[in-house]
Parts: structure tokens; C-alpha cells; sequence
């Protein structure tokens, strides 16, 4: 059983590696994720959450899950927008971060075939925000100076309960 690995495990820095083969035990390995995503109420889920260095997300909004092997923003709008994110492998943290409203993200999905989706809204923010996960970024990354300062004692309590 796959676990989300909470901050400040140090897998939550750590750049996911380009999957390269999509075999059985990696088809197992993403409707696992997918079933932990929907354990934890989440609308979104990166493979290095669960300890896994693959760039893999899957992805739910709303409208069923999206899976995507290799995934990569190659568009961004320019039109941003405020919006509070919470984090699976940060729980009680909610942080309003600015984020372009609009991407495009290509990759792959389970069939190897390649896909690519046009995401506006919150489908948008949860495909930016599984991967900054796969590159080592974090929420408290994005956040301000002063916005960090009001969560230094709630991650302290995540520090020392993990360490």
C-alpha cells in the first residue's frame, strides 16, 4: 500500500526521473496512486509523493482522472490568478498562491500514446501544482516571505512529528 510521504521527508525535494518504460508493475503502480488519491480527498497526486522519483501525476478536478506519464507545461497564459492550494504531503497548510490561469500540458498516457490537454481554472492549478511536486517544489516554495513566516510554526510541528 502506497503512503503520501509528508514534509519534511526529503523525497518531497527531489527531481522525478523520466519514465521510460510502462510495463505491468508501472500500470499497477498508477491505479495504486489513484486509489490513494481518492483515500485522501485529493484532486491530484505526483508519484515522488508516494516516495516514487517518476514523473507521473494523475489528476481529478472534477471531470474523472487523468493520468500522464512524462508530463511537461510547454504553455502558460499570461493572465494569472490568486487562488488558495492545499497539499497532501502538507497537511492543515492552505496558501494563496498566483498562478498563470491557463496551461497546455503534453505527455504520455498508460497506453504510451502521446496526449496533450488545454487546462484552464482549477484543472490548470492542479496540473502546475503535481508538477512543481516532480521537480522538487513545493507550495511553501511559491509562497511569500510574509506568508512563510505565519506558517514557520505549523511546519515546525510537521518537522518534529515526522523527525
Amino acid at each position: 500500500m502506497l503512503e503520501v510521504k509528508i514534509y519534511p521527508n526529503p523525497v518531497l525535494r527531489k527531481e522525478a526521473e523520466t519514465v521510460k518504460e510502462i510495463d505491468d508493475s508501472f500500470l499497477d503502480f498508477a491505479d495504486a496512486m489513484t486509489k490513494v488519491m481518492y483515500e485522501k480527498d485529493g484532486v491530484g497526486l505526483a508519484a515522488n509523493q508516494v516516495g516514487v522519483l517518476k514523473r507521473f501525476i494523475v489528476v481529478d478536478a472534477g471531470d474523472g482522472p487523468i493520468k500522464i506519464i512524462n508530463p511537461e507545461i510547454v504553455h502558460q497564459s499570461e493572465e494569472t490568478a490568486s487562488f488558495e492550494e492545499g497539499c497532501l504531503s502538507l497537511p492543515d497548510i492552505q496558501i494563496k498562491l498566483n498562478r498563470p490561469v491557463s496551461v497546455l500540458v503534453k505527455g504520455r498516457n498508460l497506453q504510451n500514446q502521446p496526449v496533450e490537454y488545454r487546462a484552464e481554472g482549477l484543472l490548470a492549478r492542479v496540473f502546475q501544482h503535481e508538477i512543481d511536486h516532480l521537480n522538487g517544489v513545493l507550495i511553501i516554495d511559491r509562497a511569500s516571505s510574509i506568508q512563510r513566516s505565519l506558517l514557520k510554526s505549523k511546519l515546525k510541528r510537521l518537522e518534529k512529528q515526522v523527525g
